[in-house]
């Protein structure tokens, strides 16, 4: 395994001698390991470093890692592993509601912190990928925003019925793709038939095409259905 595969990770303990034991115990484990000797040192290097996962003590001086863990839930994504020499069920519950992945009482063995880090690996790595925010789909002088639901003209709200709302927003999550109108019937919750959905993609290019007679963006695919051709 090159240092490029090899997962990044950052101790933080106010305690030197278990500090390093870690430190060498990982990096024995393959592991790439970086210590901190508090929430001020680890903010240091999250700021410059990226890393994999988090092992946090939770009494440290000054900012604690409890208090850490609630930070950077605010702000990213990162697992945190914790660890302390209070292993109440109550101070566990408290580690897992500040957003912790996991919580590992003192003192204990290093092959089930090795087996804790890597649970929290696999699972963080088999996470599905977060989808593409939806994109703004431009016709012309008008746009339609996906994650507001919004058809604009300049600064000004185009107002569409529910149907044509229904219309415009499944065939715009999919420009380029055809749709036959038994899709757009069911997808879009529009009641009624095949007729019904001409009828109210009649409506919607009277909106949002230039001359609604010779559609620029609302094409109809003779025998399949409609597609959303807008400009690029």
């Amino acid at each position: 395994m090159t240092e490029e595969d090899q997962p990044h990770i950052l101790v933080v303990d106010d305690d030197t001698r278990l500090r390093e034991l870690l430190r060498k115990y990982l990096a024995g484990n393959g592991f790439l390991v970086a210590t901190a000797k508090d929430a001020a040192e680890a903010r240091a290097k999250l700021a410059g470093l990226a890393f994999d996962l988090l092992v946090l003590d939770i009494m440290m001086p000054g900012e604690t890692g409890l208090e850490l863990t609630e930070s950077l839930r605010r702000e990213r994504d990162l697992p945190i592993l914790l660890l302390t020499a209070r292993g109440e069920p109550d101070d566990r519950i408290a580690g897992l509601e500040a957003g912790a992945d996991d919580y590992l009482a003192k003192p204990f063995n290093p092959r089930e912190l090795l087996l804790r880090i890597n649970s929290i690996l696999r699972r963080q790595a088999s996470r599905p990928a977060d989808p593409a925010p939806p994109q703004p789909v431009k016709l012309g002088p008008m746009i339609y925003l996906p994650d507001r639901d919004e058809l604009r003209a300049g600064e000004e709200v185009v107002r569409l019925t529910t149907a044509e709302a229904g219309l415009l927003r499944v065939l715009a999550t999919a420009p380029g793709t055809i749709f036959s109108r038994e899709e757009l019937t069911e997808r879009s919750k529009v009641a009624g038939n095949a007729r019904t959905i001409d009828v109210q993609v009649t409506r919607l290019r009277r909106k949002i095409e230039p001359d609604p007679r010779e559609p620029r963006y609302l094409h109809t695919v003779r025998g399949e259905g409609y597609v959303l051709r807008p400009d690029p």
